[in-house]
Order: C-alpha cells, then sequence, then structure tokens
C-alpha cells in the first residue's frame, strides 16, 4: 500500500482548501486504487510541451499510476492553470507537476494544494519565488542563454553587435534568465542571475514580448526592421518566436546577414538550424522532466519523501557551423538527442 501523507489545514482555510481536502480522500487514488498525477502545463499546442506531455505519460504507464494532463490557453494564462489544477485535484491527484505561466500569480493556489498535503514540482519554468514548490526539475535557463551569447558573440568575430531580443513577458524567471544569460554570454552588461528583470545595454537596439508565440514574434520582428535597419543578432526566447523572427527576416530579405539564435532544441528547431535558418539553439530535455517528476511522484506515494531544491536536467548547443572555444553539438547530433535525454 501507498502511504498516506499528513494533512495539515490552516485556521483560515478558504473554500478551495476545504474542497481539496474533502477531495483527496483515499490517499490520491481513484476508485481502482491508482495514485493520481496531475500534469499542468502553460500550453496543448507548443511542441515542447506536447513532448513533456509525452514523456509523462510514458513514465506514468510504466510506472502504474494514473496521469492527468491539463493546460492553460497560452503563455501567462494563470486562471486556466489555476482552473486545471482544480480539476486535478477534484479528479483525486496527489501530486501536481506544473510549469507555470505566471510565476507569481499561481503561488497562492499552490500554497493552498500543498496545506492541503498535495505534493508540487515545478517542471522547466520556476516560480517566483523557487520554494514555492516541493522541487524544481529544468532546464539552467541562465546557462542555456550563455551557450547561445557565446556563440553569436564568436560568430560576429569582432563585429559590434547590434541586437533584437524577442523576449517571453516581463517578470517571468524562464525569460529574464535566458535573455540576461544571453548578454553574459555575448560579454555585454546584464542583470545577475537571481534578476527577473531583464537587462538592456545600449547593444540592444529593439526589444519586444512574444510570449514565445510564432505570429507575436513576427509582429515584434517586422516592427524591430523598422526601426533599426543596421541589427546582426536576434535572440529569441523560445523555437516558435524564433520562427516568426525568420519568416519577418525573409520578409524583408534579411535573413542571410542575421544571426539568429534561440533556445529549445526539438526536432524541427534542429532542422532549422540544419536548414540555415536558425544559427543555433541550446538543446532542453523536457522528456527527462517529466520522467524526473513522475518518478518523485511514485517516490512520494510509496515513502512520503519529497525533492527540494533545483535539480538541473541538462542543456546542449547545437549549431551549424561550429566556432572555437564554444563546444557544440552538430544538427545531426542534436536530431538524435532532441527532447529526450542529455
Amino acid at each position: 500500500m501507498y502511504s498516506k501523507a499528513p494533512v495539515t489545514q490552516p485556521k483560515h482555510a478558504l473554500p478551495l482548501l476545504l474542497a481539496l481536502s474533502a477531495l483527496l480522500g483515499a490517499c490520491g487514488k481513484q476508485a481502482d486504487d491508482t495514485p493520481v498525477i496531475g500534469l499542468v502545463t502553460k500550453t496543448e499546442t507548443n511542441p515542447f510541451f506536447v513532448k513533456m506531455k509525452e514523456g509523462a505519460e510514458q513514465a506514468a504507464s510504466a510506472n502504474r499510476v494514473t496521469l492527468l494532463a491539463g493546460a492553460g490557453r497560452s503563455d501567462g494564462d494563470n486562471a486556466g492553470q489555476v482552473a486545471t489544477i482544480e480539476n486535478h485535484i477534484a479528479a483525486g491527484a496527489r501530486v501536481i507537476l506544473i510549469s507555470p505561466s505566471d510565476a507569481k500569480a499561481i503561488v497562492p493556489t499552490i500554497a493552498k494544494v500543498r496545506a492541503s498535503g498535495v505534493m508540487v514540482i515545478a517542471l522547466d519554468s520556476p516560480t517566483d519565488p523557487v520554494d514555492a514548490t516541493d522541487g524544481f526539475f529544468g532546464t539552467d535557463n541562465y546557462r542555456a542563454g550563455e551557450l547561445i551569447g557565446a556563440y553569436a558573440k564568436a560568430r560576429l568575430n569582432g563585429r559590434a553587435p547590434r541586437i533584437v531580443t524577442i523576449d517571453l513577458l516581463p517578470g517571468h524567471p524562464t525569460g529574464a534568465q535566458r535573455h540576461n544569460g544571453f548578454l553574459q554570454g555575448m560579454g555585454l552588461a546584464t542583470n545577475p542571475r537571481t534578476s527577473n528583470e531583464t537587462a538592456s545595454p545600449e547593444q540592444v537596439v529593439c526589444m519586444g514580448d512574444s510570449i514565445g508565440d510564432q505570429a507575436k514574434a513576427q509582429t515584434v520582428m517586422e516592427n524591430c526592421l523598422q526601426a533599426a535597419t543596421d541589427i546582426n543578432v536576434v535572440y529569441a526566447i523560445n523555437e516558435p518566436s524564433a520562427a516568426g523572427a525568420y519568416n519577418a527576416l525573409v520578409k524583408a530579405g534579411r535573413d542571410k546577414n542575421v544571426l539568429l539564435v534561440t533556445v529549445d532544441g526539438g526536432c524541427r528547431g534542429v532542422a532549422d538550424v540544419a536548414a540555415g535558418h536558425f544559427a543555433a539553439t541550446a538543446q532542453q530535455y523536457p522528456i527527462r522532466m517529466a520522467e524526473l517528476g513522475v518518478q518523485a511522484a511514485v517516490e512520494f506515494f510509496r515513502s512520503g519523501k519529497k525533492p527540494s531544491g533545483f535539480t538541473d536536467t541538462g542543456v546542449a548547443l547545437v549549431t551549424g557551423e561550429k566556432v572555437p572555444g564554444v563546444q557544440s553539438l552538430s544538427p545531426a547530433e542534436g536530431a538524435a538527442r532532441c527532447w529526450g535525454t542529455p
């Protein structure tokens, strides 16, 4: 039998907490006695989270636990993620794996859930503060940014950088860490690793938020091309936004003389590196994140043991053209690993 973790309730529990406590029965199991895990991603359409869901489903099947999956409508949809958490709890989930869309706004809901005995683990993106969850399995996003920044700097070969940054949304830890890590890799003035604000040194001639969306990123890139005619580097928060930026560069006839670097390392993104659309991508491993999350959930069901702190799931640079001093994978090597295991 799986052990039951102690359940405590604050003196002034809100209605959600009371509902959670009433629904937690049977140690978070369904009627057939199978433990239940809830997975909450940012969207159901972003290929990154599609792959994360697939990894979680495979791990859940291998460990004979039930996985429920849901998501917000888009990056930043906190209300959608709150509703998904509530639905998972109502269905018997005793563990929630979540990639937070709004790192701060989700914290009160997570606090209520944890107070009722549910374990919560962040995948890919941390909460703000990070310790609002029981653990965090994800990419070192600052390091991912550093890798593509160092690569872009090497490819410029001494030319002065004129940079466009296509970011996530204001105040999000993942977006800020990738952005600031990129500037660090470029050797430019930046904010510290712990900051949730994006730096803007003079070499960054245009900035815009895409929420990780391809169409929004294309609009940002089109506007930046009108505002600054001498750009030579584009940093994009993820591969969908990089694809939008590339479309805008092609329309403007600028795709041959601008370095476009990004983060994700999905199979499509690696193919874009091979085709010369992207100069480089920092490869993440969402399947690994999901596997570790499910494994932690199984251990919690068995023993009540919880993880703690940050677990780095790895990152590697994938480039079409290697440069001295910057270690990278070839597109063929990146394709063999895309979103699986580092």
